[in-house]
């Protein structure tokens, strides 16, 4: 039974009675409020999106529909919160420098590292009862460091060159880099030891013998507030609390995460009440949430969050066609941003001319910009040798046609409209645009992974003030050297954006990172890998019994923090 139809007016028989009627009309009422059933609590919640993870292991593929379902079951040390300061949720306090838990060390050629001791939370333990310990650090770090593992954050193990551990629950990291965001260790994403230390024995093999491939449900896996119990591939998870966790007692016996791959079908479930919201992460594009609201804003809450994430299409540089960077930038001439974010968006999404969002600390507006011009767009396809054909539908170059496909998450579709209205003023400058969208799982588990694209729009979600190092050094493109670990995923490769990376990571000061920021901006929007579409707003649609849930506007989801969920007294 939907909870929502739990109470119900009962229909009361006609009486033969012959009390007066003031009497009988007490009685009456007396009868029907002992009948009727009390309002039913909310112990479930069903929480629609509209990705299923490719794999539930933490440190392999970068997935927001993975993110947003371990939320719920697992613990980072640190995260960013909604207020995008860095905090401990692992870990009993940030190391710093007056603390004298973070301590800087001179290496050889002037060079700054720093050593970082954290203290995993005394309570903290896996649900199958097994402390949390430096046992399971240790691994982590192992796991980490193996260039066989395909882990997909392997520049965090890298950076540390050795672990001190203490006891049981203190150790202390020794990284070969002093960075602004030194205390932040995001991405060391820990692993039972105890269980995954046998599905490691081969390491080239881990990413298949994982258990949270192989026995996702075994409780020993997750060490938050729930714990996996049931998993239907591809279609739903379902999470029950973890006996074993010692902080705030969640407040739902039950959640089970939908995977409901069309967003159509995801409204249809949100109004039949096969679910009860609807992740603002990974859930209705604002497009589809607007009309949605519009057509039934009075039966549930909606919170619209502007962040940072960053929709845009990635350009495969091994292409020919589009390693030439003319042809990028006459690709972004090519499209009228303004009007598909005003038309289909409301104008609440911003136009984005450079990867990093205005709320962000290192924005700048000083950049190239590309507004809409298709007779520019058309004088460069010429310069790069793509002349057009007497009907002008075509170009072509030694006898090829300027021809590619586009790829992005099918079922979505505001993302399949947009594809459209890219295809269509991709026409009108020359360039044919052949569709293939694929589920997000093989999307993003598969075909972006081995680079199998030439086109592909999605989104990167970062944490506030990210460097870039993953989507743009030279050094992190996804191949078998890397197990396909890396997320560069155009294969961009750039002297200058590697040296302004490392400059900026290692720049304390915050009016020189920004002038630094700004530099990565510029050539970024001069040398275009992935052409910038516009940041997207996330759209939170949740019933009206729901209260708790905060977004934060960053790449850390609110499932985080599930145990402030709750229900309207």
């Amino acid at each position: 039974m939907n909870p929502n139809d739990a109470f119900r007016e009962p229909i009361a028989a006609k009486s033969r009675s012959r009390h007066s009627p003031l009497r009988f009309a007490v009685a009456v009422l007396v009868a029907a409020f002992a009948g009727r059933p009390a309002v039913a609590a909310h112990d479930e919640l069903n929480i629609g999106i509209v990705q299923f993870p490719a794999t539930l292991n933490p440190n392999i593929d970068v997935m927001a529909a993975k993110n947003y379902v371990l939320g719920l079951a697992l613990r980072r040390f640190t995260v960013f919160d909604r207020d995008w300061k860095i905090v401990c949720l692992l870990c009993t306090e940030l190391p710093s420098f007056e603390n004298g838990k973070a301590v800087a060390v001179d290496l050889p050629e002037g060079k700054k590292g720093v050593s970082l001791t954290y203290t995993i939370r005394p309570d903290a333990a896996w649900a199958d009862g097994r402390p949390v310990t430096t046992d399971d650090v240790k691994f982590t770090y192992e796991v980490g460091r193996n260039t066989e593992s395909a882990v997909s954050n392997a520049e965090m193990y890298r950076r540390i060159t050795s672990i001190d551990v203490k006891d049981d629950k203190t150790f202390t990291l020794h990284v070969d880099k002093l960075t602004y965001d030194y205390e932040a260790i995001d991405d060391f994403v820990l692993l039972p030891a105890h269980l995954e230390r046998a599905a490691f024995a081969d390491p080239a093999q881990y990413r298949l013998r994982t258990r949270y491939a192989t026995d996702p449900t075994n409780p020993g896996l997750y060490n938050g507030p729930y714990r996996i119990t049931e998993v239907a591939s591809g279609a739903s998870i379902a999470l029950e609390p973890n006996p074993h966790w010692a902080g705030q007692a969640p407040r739902f016996k039950r959640i089970t995460v939908r995977a409901i791959e069309n967003t159509a079908a995801l409204e249809a479930n949100l109004l039949s009440g096969t679910i009860d919201m609807i992740a603002g992460e990974i859930g209705l594009p604002l497009d589809e949430a607007l009309a949605f609201e519009k057509r039934h804003g009075s039966e549930f809450s909606f919170i619209y969050k502007p962040g940072l994430t960053f929709e845009h299409v990635d350009c495969n540089l091994d292409r020919p066609a589009l390693a030439d960077r003319r042809v990028r930038q006459a690709m972004l001439l090519g499209l009228d941003r303004e009007t598909v974010v005003k038309t289909l968006f409301a104008g609440r999404q911003a136009v984005a001319e450079s990867f990093v969002e205005p709320q962000d600390a290192g924005f700048t507006r000083d950049v190239p910009h590309y507004p809409y011009d298709p007779a520019r767009a058309k004088q460069l396809l010429e310069e790069a040798g793509w002349h057009a054909q007497p009907d002008g539908s075509r170009r072509n170059a030694d006898g090829a046609a300027l021809s590619l496909e586009l790829a992005t998450t099918a079922g979505n579709r505001s993302r399949e409209l947009v594809e459209q209205v890219l295809q269509s003023q991709w026409k009108q400058i020359g360039i044919d645009i052949r569709i293939h969208n694929e589920p997000a799982r093989v999307l993003f588990g598969e075909t972006l992974r081995h680079r199998r694209f030439d086109l592909a729009m999605y989104a990167w979600i970062s944490a506030p003030e990210n460097a870039p190092r993953s989507i743009f050094r030279s050094d992190e493109v996804p191949d078998a050297g890397n197990a396909y670990a890396g997320e560069n995923l155009s294969d961009y490769k750039s002297p200058e954006m590697d040296r302004i990376i490392d400059a900026l990571e290692v720049e304390l000061d915050k009016d020189k990172r920004k002038t630094l920021w700004a530099d990565a901006q510029r050539l970024y929007a001069t040398d275009l890998p992935s052409l910038p579409l516009f940041f997207r707003s996330d759209a939170y649609v949740l019933p009206k019994w729901l209260i708790g849930v905060a977004p934060t506007g960053n790449q850390y989801p609110t499932t985080l923090w599930v145990t402030e969920w709750g229900e309207k007294p």
